[in-house]
């Protein structure tokens, strides 16, 4: 099983309030989100900086991507799970696989053999402006998590908000954003009230600004108080109106 798929799904149990109480630091332990890092590139120099940093995954958005450079970056980032973005045909995935690929992340333009397979996790790369049709369908894929790319702006802003809120009411899939920049306490507070279950940061942050991310999940509180809509007006049904259907029923059979 992928690495990242384990973690995302520990996540998910983690996030459920369990019977009784839970020891202090079992509770200090677990972070109720995931921290991805993004690389710019194929540098294995870069990737090297990922071993042993305190995040749970990085992730290669680099189209021209080889085997050779995955399987030199698998063994840069040590035991951190690493992911690549593939496009178009997916002719790849099992080298891809074979290099030492934890997971992939891909659009809906991306060649339907990407589905097939169990050991490399799936995730879907969608638009903010994809049609709320086509979001609720995504629920009957075999994928793990849906990917938001959110850097097309140089900060989060309030319809990045409304954006997220709107898919996770949609969506029973995990959802991760890739972010646009680094962000503050309030903001990734804010992006998991919105049903936000992982970040990709920008790429190129040292290992202390990445301790300091996974401070600030750590700290965030284990609870989510979700707004909910307010239901429709529901009209009363008497008891009448149900006897009346039962003796309808009872004529329609004789």
């Amino acid at each position: 099983m992928s690495k990242l798929v384990d973690k995302l799904q520990r996540l998910s149990k983690s996030s459920i309030p369990p019977l009784g109480f839970r020891p202090a630091a079992e509770e200090a332990k677990s972070s109720p989100m995931l921290l991805i890092a993004r690389l710019a590139g194929v540098d294995a120099k870069e990737a090297e900086t990922l071993a042993g940093a305190s995040v749970d995954a990085g992730l290669i958005l680099n189209e021209d991507v080889t085997t050779e450079n995955v399987n030199q970056m698998v063994k840069a980032v040590g035991d951190i799970p690493l992911g690549v973005f593939l496009k178009g045909d997916s002719q790849g995935v099992s080298e891809l696989t074979g290099a030492g690929c934890d997971f992939l992340v891909f659009d809906a333009k991306t060649a339907v053999k990407v589905l097939q397979g169990e050991k490399t996790g799936k995730f879907l790369m969608i638009e903010p402006s994809m049609d709320q049709g086509f979001v609720r369908a995504i629920d009957g894929l075999d994928i793990e998590a849906v990917f938001i790319n959110l850097s097309g702006e140089s900060f989060i802003t309030v319809e990045h908000l409304l954006i997220c809120q709107r898919f996770s009411e949609l969506l029973d899939k995990p959802l991760i954003v890739i972010l646009p920049s680094l962000i503050e306490r309030e903001e990734l507070s804010s992006l998991r009230q919105a049903g936000v279950k992982g970040i990709v940061i920008p790429p190129g942050q040292s290992p202390e600004v990445l301790a300091e991310l996974r401070k600030m999940m750590e700290n965030l509180p284990r609870e989510v108080k979700r707004r909910r809509t307010k239901p429709g007006a529901v009209l009363p049904h008497y008891g009448g109106d149900l006897a009346a259907e039962e003796e309808e029923e009872e004529e329609e059979e004789i």
